[in-house]
């Protein structure tokens, strides 16, 4: 007999949570997300399902929804459960949590399970531990190192079974069983790989679970993702070509501020959802939460540019600086590792020596200068003996507004080199040229086109690619700026909302 108490704690809980180490997803915000749906919708599936949230909400909407056609709440929850409702755990705590949450134990056979027609204790969230592929000691599906995550028998893998297979579709058979077509696939997937960029680097596989998602032809698809991959992100650009260029996606609500979403939870560049609809092909309404301040919806073309602008109010100012057709700073500013010389670099002296060169790097978060040789250097040697200025690769605001986007730029001289902590803008023929472009770049209107594209806490190369070249023979000011590209002083008013000013007071200036 099915308990009623267990039952109606199945349709009315929102706000239940599990204590274990994965990040949830608030009820408020699947119920946001499910609300965008619009169409029929039979069968659903969590792919990286953790604690039972959107398997939870999506079963106690159907269990109001589908009350006239099953009148009998038993015979009711029990279709739903077993016939329309799929996870994926993504690790086996997460398994048994979903199924305590969606079938009110763990095990779905078990005496206190609220279905009674499996024929496992998995029911329809499934997991099994499942091994990485290895291929020149990466898997040749995540790109998970050898190294780390090659484990023995009792510890996680981390091999997401939704994404350890050639064929999905097939998979998804194995797994549940025949005709299993989805026709709304929604999730929090994992973020990110560690080490999976090479070294202590993490690399993103977000974007590995929508993509794997559309193979599945779904009618909807929505899941809560980083932001980064608008602008950012290691092998982020065919991903970002095609959500921004799909048409597919018809709402985004986007937070760049993740803390503002997830209480507790904080790192550069937000995250939001969007809705993909197989059966969209236009414009997409787009919501904007700019630090803690909520923007009004507005239809936007999300391949205006190459990148996404988040807001809306930055594209006018962007179009009225491109119209003069000048040169992109990125001309003028180096690749990442511009010497050569990581960060963690190390064969310096605290003294100049005979042959030396000025190297600048940053050691326990401090600048320095220390002195280095120079057949230790491998890369950019024209800079070596000229006039440049260094740009700290990395500075994070984590979402707050106004931002300060870069740390400050220092003016370095002939016989200098920096470490990895800085890209390198030049060479310059003078001291004056160099001081030119520092003051520009310690502008707000500088720093307010590189954030457009500055979306992570990394500034490299192409994050100026919207800063236009200047004539480097005076110090610039925002007011000479302002005037120059015709700006209004309500486009100004929002510059300086978005950008604080600079203190120059840690720079070096030789």
């Amino acid at each position: 007999m099915l308990r009623p108490h267990l039952l109606m704690s199945l349709v009315k809980s929102k706000q239940r949570v599990a204590d274990h180490r994965e990040v949830l997803t608030p009820a408020w915000m699947v119920e946001a997300m499910l609300d965008l749906v619009k169409g029929e919708t039979e069968r659903f599936l969590d792919p990286c399902t953790k604690s039972g949230v959107f398997l939870r909400e999506i079963t106690s909407r159907l269990t109001k929804g589908l009350e006239d056609e099953i009148p009998n709440l038993e015979r009711r929850v029990n279709h739903i459960l077993t016939r329309q409702v799929f996870g994926i755990g993504i690790t086996q705590i997460t398994s048994l949590l979903a199924r305590r949450s969606v079938y009110c134990s763990k095990h779905a056979k078990g005496e206190h399970s609220i279905a009674k027609s499996f024929a496992s204790d998995d029911g329809n969230i499934w997991f099994k531990r499942t091994q990485h592929t290895w291929e020149d000691g990466r898997c040749r599906y995540c790109g998970a190192p050898k190294e780390i995550f090659d484990r023995k028998d009792k510890l996680e893998t981390h091999a997401y079974a939704f994404l350890h297979t050639d064929n999905i579709k097939t998979r998804l058979t194995e797994i549940f069983g025949d005709n299993m077509q989805f026709d709304l696939i929604i999730g929090n997937p994992p973020y990110q790989m560690t080490g999976g960029a090479g070294g202590s680097s993490d690399s993103s596989i977000y974007h590995l679970f929508v993509e794997q998602a559309m193979k599945l032809d779904p009618r909807f698809l929505t899941m809560v993702i980083p932001s980064r991959w608008l602008a950012g992100g290691r092998g982020m650009d065919e991903f970002r070509r095609t959500m921004l260029t799909g048409k597919h996606i018809s709402h985004f609500v986007d937070y760049t501020k993740m803390s503002t979403a997830f209480p507790g939870v904080d790192f550069e560049g937000g995250g939001g959802y969007f809705l993909w609809d197989g059966n969209h092909q236009g414009d997409c309404e787009y919501k904007l939460m700019l630090g803690d301040e909520e923007q009004p919806a507005v239809v936007r073309k999300l391949d205006e540019f190459d990148i996404f602008v988040r807001d809306m109010r930055a594209v006018t100012i962007l179009i009225k600086v491109q119209r003069l057709g000048e040169p992109s700073m990125s001309d003028l500013v180096s690749g990442d590792t511009p010497f050569g010389l990581a960060t963690n670099y190390s064969e310096y002296e605290e003294k100049p020596f005979r042959g030396s060169v000025a190297l600048y790097l940053t050691d326990r978060g401090r600048r320095n200068v220390c002195y280095t040789t120079r057949s230790n250097l491998r890369k950019n040697l024209h800079l070596i003996d000229s006039w440049k200025v260094f740009l700290p690769e990395a500075y994070g605001d984590r979402g707050a507004v106004p931002a300060v986007v870069l740390g400050p730029p220092i003016v370095a001289p002939p016989d200098s080199v920096c470490t990895q902590t800085y890209l390198v803008a030049g060479p310059f023929a003078s001291k004056k040229a160099a001081a030119s472009v520092q003051s520009y770049t310690t502008t707000r209107f500088f720093r307010f086109l590189v954030s457009l594209r500055k979306i992570t806490q990394h500034a490299l190369r192409s994050t100026y690619s919207w800063v236009p070249q200047q004539t480097w023979n005076r110090n610039w000011t925002d007011a000479d700026l302002y005037s120059k590209y015709g700006l209004t002083k309500k486009e100004q008013a929002h510059i300086e909302s978005q950008v604080r000013e600079m203190n120059l007071d840690d720079s070096a200036d030789e």
